[in-house]
């Protein structure tokens, strides 16, 4: 993890590159989320990842919808076959184990890895606050 600021620099200018020529994703969205592949360290794994997400922040896991795409992307090019199983390892080394289905014609993911919680929260919600669900657009 000794790059991560070079990686988060470099993913970000990716992220910024996309805004300044309107690139977005399919629906007009903005893609808020840049993941990028190296070679893995774990020996059992075939693809090392870094995510950077939002507000500069970066994924410590593999990014399980990181990990659906790439063997999306990787069945699309002939290189996965349902069953298969994919490993991918994350900045932090941890790694997920995943493999994909063909169901009524979709690319189905499926992701098995560890997460931890860390964190909990109460939300408190004021139905005198006129806001207390959202901003109306």
């Amino acid at each position: 993890m000794h790059n991560v600021e070079e990686l988060t620099r470099f993913t970000w200018s990716i992220r910024q590159a996309l805004v300044t020529h309107g690139i977005t994703g399919a629906d007009g969205s903005e893609i808020d989320h840049i993941e990028i592949f190296s070679a893995p360290l774990n020996s059992r794994a075939q693809s090392r990842n870094f995510v950077l997400c939002p507000g500069k922040s970066y994924d410590r896991s593999p990014c399980g919808t990181g990990t659906s795409a790439k063997m999306a992307c990787l069945f699309a090019d002939g290189l996965l076959k349902p069953g298969d199983v994919w490993r991918q390892e994350s900045i932090t080394g941890s790694v997920f184990e995943g493999r994909i289905e063909i169901v009524d014609g979709q690319v189905v993911p499926f992701i098995r890895g560890s997460a931890f919680v860390t964190a909990q929260s109460e939300l408190v919600l004021d139905e005198r606050d006129p806001f207390c669900w959202g901003i109306p657009a």
